[in-house]
C-alpha cells in the first residue's frame, strides 16, 4: 500500500488526503496548527465552538464532510500541531526524510518525528504580503490575515474602529470576518484603481458566469457593505499610520494605475486599528528543500496532475499559484488521486482549469504595481525584525547589489521570521537599481521553522 505524506490541512491538503484514500493509499495528514482546516477553515476548537460557525465560513458543510471523512478512516493519521523544520531530499530513488517537531509551538520538550514517505503532497499555502510604509511597524497594525485569524479562530477583534487596505478579493473576506465580532468597518481602500479592475473582472464576461460559487461569494461580501453601510474605495491606499505608541489615525492618498500616490488627494482618517495586505506569497522553503524547481514568477513548477520536478513530490494549492480555496481544492484533489496512483476524474481537470483562469483575472486587476516606492521614506521601516530602515537598502558603499552582500550590509532578512515579512520586499527594492539579484531568494530556507538547540543537540 502506498504512504502518501500530505504536509499542510488547508482545502487543497484536506481534498489531497480523502483523494489519496479513496484511491487506497495510506495516508499521514500533518499541520502545524492544532485544527484542520488551514487559514481558509481557521475556526474555535469544539469545547468552545460558535453558535452557527456555517455564517463565519464558506464552504463550512464541505469542511464538515471532509474532516469526518478523514477522521473516520483507519488508514488516516492526522498530525496537528506539528512543524516540520526540514527536509532531506531523497537520493538514488530512496525517500525523502521529513522531519517534524510535534507539541505546542515554543515548548521546551517536543517529540521528535521523521517520516519517510513514498509519496509526497506539499500543500503549505501561503502568507500575505504587505507593503511597508511608514509607520507600518506601530502596535494596531495588523496583516489582513493576522485580523482575520484573530477574528474567525479566536473571536477577538483587532479594534472597534478598523480600516481595511490593499489590493485583492482577499479584503472583502477581511471585512467581513471583522464585522461579524462587532468591529465598525471605517472601508475599504483597493489600489487597483478602476481601469485596472475592468481588465481583470469585464474583458470576457461570459467566462465568469461558469465561476458560480466566486459570484454568490461576491454577492453576499457586496450585501454585507450595504448592509453596514462599508465604502469601497478604488485607487486608494493607506500610505502611513500615525500614533504615539500605538496607530492612531491612517493617511490614505488617491494612486494613480502605477500605484503612485497623487499629491494633494491625502486625507487623514482616526483609527483604532488597519488590517492590510496587497496579496499573498507562498511558502516555498519546504518545496525548495524537497529539490523542486521553482518558475521565474516564483511558484512550484508542476505537471499536468500535480507532480514537481522531484520524483514523487507533488504541490497543490498557493504553492503552484495563488487562486484560491476552489483552486487549492481541485488541485489538491488532482495530487491525492496521482500520488496514490489512482486515476484522475476529467471533472477535476476541468475544474482546475476554470479555477486557473479566474486566478488569472485576480493577478490582472489586483497585481502589484511598481508606483508604490513613491510613498516610502527614508526611515520607513523594510525589516521589522531587523529594524532596517529603506535608506539602509541603497547600498551606495556595497561593490555588489546582491541579496547576500545586502544581508550581510544591513541585515534586512536575517532576523526571527527569516525574511518572509520583507523579503520579497528586499528583493523588488534591490532588483530597482543597477546589478542582479543572482539566484539566491529569501524562500531559501534550510531550517524551515525556528528549532531550539536543545532540540537538535538530543540524539
Amino acid at each position: 500500500m502506498t504512504e502518501v505524506l500530505i504536509i499542510g490541512a488547508g482545502p487543497g491538503g484536506l481534498h489531497a488526503a480523502r483523494s489519496a484514500l479513496d484511491a487506497g493509499a495510506q495516508v499521514t495528514l500533518l499541520d502545524s496548527h492544532d485544527l484542520v482546516g488551514g487559514q481558509f477553515w481557521r475556526h474555535l476548537p469544539p469545547e468552545r465552538a460558535a453558535a452557527h460557525q456555517e455564517r463565519l465560513h464558506h464552504g463550512w458543510k464541505t469542511f464538515q464532510r471532509l474532516r469526518f471523512r478523514l477522521e473516520a478512516d483507519l488508514r488516516c493519521r492526522i498530525l496537528t500541531s506539528t512543524e516540520v523544520w526540514a527536509i532531506e531530499p531523497g537520493t538514488d530513488g530512496a525517500a525523502a526524510r521529513v522531519h517534524a517537531l510535534t507539541g505546542p509551538s515554543g515548548a521546551l520538550h517536543r517529540e521528535e518525528v521523521v517520516l519517510t514517505p513514498d509519496r509526497l503532497v506539499l500543500a503549505t499555502g501561503a502568507h500575505d504580503r504587505v507593503l511597508p510604509f511608514p509607520g507600518w511597524e506601530l502596535p494596531g497594525v495588523f496583516s489582513a490575515g493576522a485580523a482575520q485569524a484573530l477574528a474567525k479562530g479566536e473571536r477577538v477583534a483587532v479594534g472597534d474602529r478598523v480600516l481595511v487596505a490593499g489590493a485583492g478579493p482577499f479584503l472583502l473576506a477581511t471585512a467581513a470576518s471583522l464585522v461579524a465580532t462587532g468591529v465598525t468597518v471605517l472601508g475599504v481602500h483597493e489600489a487597483a484603481g478602476a481601469p485596472a479592475l475592468r481588465r481583470g473582472w469585464l474583458s470576457r464576461p461570459w467566462e465568469l458566469a461558469r465561476s458560480g460559487s466566486k459570484l454568490k461569494e461576491f454577492t453576499e461580501y457586496a450585501g454585507l457593505h450595504l448592509r453596514h453601510r462599508i465604502p469601497y474605495l478604488t485607487g486608494s491606499a493607506v500610505i502611513a499610520a500615525q500614533g504615539d505608541g500605538r496607530v492612531e489615525s491612517v493617511r490614505v492618498a488617491r494612486l494613480d494605475d502605477e500605484w503612485q500616490p497623487i499629491s494633494g488627494t491625502e486625507r487623514d482618517i482616526p483609527v483604532d486599528a488597519v488590517a492590510v495586505s496587497h496579496g499573498f506569497t507562498p511558502r516555498l522553503e519546504l518545496a525548495i528543500a524537497a529539490g523542486c524547481r521553482i518558475t521565474a514568477h516564483r511558484f512550484v513548477e508542476i505537471a499536468d496532475d500535480q507532480r514537481t520536478t522531484v520524483p514523487g513530490v507533488y504541490a497543490a494549492g498557493e504553492l503552484t499559484g495563488v487562486g484560491g480555496m476552489a483552486l487549492s481544492a481541485a488541485e489538491g484533489a488532482i495530487a491525492g488521486y496521482a500520488a496514490a496512483g489512482g486515476a484522475i476524474p476529467e471533472q477535476l481537470l476541468s475544474e482546475r482549469a476554470r479555477h486557473r483562469a479566474f486566478a488569472l483575472r485576480i493577478e490582472r486587476a489586483h497585481g502589484i504595481r511598481p508606483g508604490w516606492t513613491d510613498w516610502l521614506t527614508d526611515d520607513t521601516t523594510i525589516c521589522r525584525c531587523e529594524d532596517v530602515p529603506y535608506r539602509d537598502l541603497a547600498l551606495d558603499d556595497v561593490p555588489s547589489r546582491s541579496l547576500r552582500a545586502s544581508k550581510l550590509a544591513t541585515r534586512a532578512g536575517l532576523g526571527i521570521c527569516q525574511g518572509r515579512t520583507c523579503g520579497r520586499t528586499v528583493e523588488d527594492l534591490l532588483g530597482r537599481g543597477p546589478g542582479l539579484l543572482g539566484t539566491t531568494t529569501t524562500d531559501r530556507r534550510p531550517i524551515a521553522a525556528p528549532v531550539r538547540l536543545g532540540e537538535f543537540a538530543r540524539d
